[in-house]
């Protein structure tokens, strides 16, 4: 069997007094397409960034390539694993091949510039994200789905072995999502890249990943394949609605029960 890539055991944190993950262990190896879902303050979020070293657990260990996390080089450790945040607050008037090009800021030692093979990187990742047409144009300018694929192209443009989400959807047209889970499924197949990401859309997780982990409360419920967390007890038990499921093209599809 293939080691994990990234390995979590026993992770717990908390906010203040406040208790966000209980007792999480998790393993993710290469080529994982992971979807994170669960309700709103499940930990999705939590999770993703204690994935990604931006938070600290309060209790348990986590390994990356069989080594642990505190002992990694952190700029090594930043130029494997990409951070794609839900909001993309940008105050300085940048153009979307700068936002891009700040992807291979890991390579680069405090006093150098970038390279000739850092620029073709970068390009390479403005084309398959689909947006060299806008290289020019000022980040703060485009729409909002446009925004998502240039920053996801500035994560791949690190060249990383894993990608974190944070709900990249979000607030986009059914177009976008389509378009951005589309190139998100394209480097987990083609590249080879794991992916884990936080999703709502139960029936695009069902779509477009290959192994869904429900959280709630803190705690994992299920961990598995689509059909095996899709479950009509289990998300009713979760969201605390009545569902029915079907199927399309061979996906799971949750439809909510709506009384009338």
């Amino acid at each position: 069997m293939t080691p994990a890539l990234m390995k979590l055991e026993n992770i717990s944190f908390a906010y203040e007094t406040l208790p966000v993950l209980k007792d999480i262990s998790l393993s993710t190896r290469e080529q994982d397409f992971i979807g994170l879902i669960g309700p709103n303050g499940s930990g999705k979020s939590t999770l993703l960034k204690i994935m990604g070293a931006i938070l600290k657990p309060d209790s348990g260990s986590i390994q990356f390539k069989e080594s642990s996390l505190p002992k990694i080089n952190k700029k090594l450790f930043a130029q494997s694993v990409s951070w794609i945040p839900q909001d993309h607050p940008m105050v300085f008037p940048f153009k979307v091949s700068e936002i891009v090009l700040m992807g291979r800021h890991p390579y680069l030692s405090p006093l150098s510039f970038e390279s000739e093979e850092d620029f073709e990187i970068s390009q390479r990742a403005m084309e398959t994200t689909m947006t060299s047409q806008f290289a020019d144009r000022y980040f703060n300018e485009i729409s909002g789905g446009e925004k998502q694929r240039v920053m996801i192209a500035s994560a791949l443009a690190q060249d990383p072995e894993m990608m974190l989400l944070d709900e990249p959807t979000a607030a986009l047209d059914l177009k976008y999502q389509i378009q951005i889970l589309s190139i998100l499924k394209n480097l987990n197949a083609r590249h080879k890249m794991t992916l884990v990401m936080a999703m709502h859309d139960l029936n695009l997780a069902s779509s477009f990943c290959n192994r869904l982990i429900l959280l709630d409360e803190g705690q994992i419920v299920r961990d598995g394949t689509p059909e095996q967390v899709l479950k009509k007890d289990i998300l009713e038990q979760v969201y605390g609605i009545e569902v029915d499921l079907g199927s399309h093209d061979g996906s799971i599809r949750v439809h909510p029960v709506i009384s009338r």
